[in-house]
Order: structure tokens, then sequence, then C-alpha cells
């Protein structure tokens, strides 16, 4: 019985992914493998290839939340019809109609899909 926490543990950490400085250290060793072989040419390659790869910056600037289903948290428990949305930058605003005619801006954050508030 007093065993099973440690084994927990041991598996726990060998599922674990590399960390960083292991992940660097893969790279330092595979440029080394490269220069070896003679492969000026793959590292001219492989500069290529990073440099088509999309920043971080361009993933953060889009919305993570597509506007379907922000339509759907805004309008979860909320009677009434929907009457359209649009995106705003990182918010998604959903117009929404209430039975007896009251119209309202529901905002929907466009990163986690949270619904932000109501005007």
């Amino acid at each position: 019985m007093t065993r099973m926490p440690v084994y927990i543990l041991a598996a726990l950490l060998a599922a674990a992914p590399l960390s960083a400085a292991a992940q660097d250290r893969g790279d330092r060793a595979e440029a080394r493998q490269e220069r070896r072989a003679g492969g000026s040419q793959d590292r001219g390659d492989r500069s290529e290839r990073e440099r088509e790869r999309p920043s971080r910056d361009q993933f953060d600037e889009r919305p993570r939340v597509s506007v379907g289903a922000a339509v759907q948290r805004a309008s979860a428990g909320r009677p009434g019809r929907f009457l359209g949305a649009s995106n705003r930058g990182d918010t998604i605003v959903v117009r929404w109609e209430y039975p007896g005619g009251r119209v309202a801006d529901i905002m929907v954050d466009g990163r986690t899909g949270r619904v932000i508030g109501e005007r």
C-alpha cells in the first residue's frame, strides 16, 4: 500500500514531456550531426522552413472561438432569438432579442469563449 504513491510518481515522471533544456540539447545534437554530414545545404533549407512558420503573434491575433460557438454560448439559457453577430477584434458581439422586443448586445471573449457582458 505504501509503495503505490511511489509507483504513481514514477509513472508521471516517465510520461512527462521533455523540458525546454532537454529539447535544446536535442536541437544542438541534431545541428552537430548535420555539420558532420556536410549538410550546409540542409541548414539553409532548415532556416527557410523556420522563416515560413507563422509566429506566435499571428496565432494570438486571431480569435480562438468561432462565431458559431460564440453564438451558442451567448444563447445558452436565454429566451429569445438570435439577430446577428460581428467580430470586433478580440470580442465577438452577439445581437439578441429577448421576448418583449428588448434587443441586447452580448459580448463574448474571442479567445476563451466566455460571456463578458451584455449591453
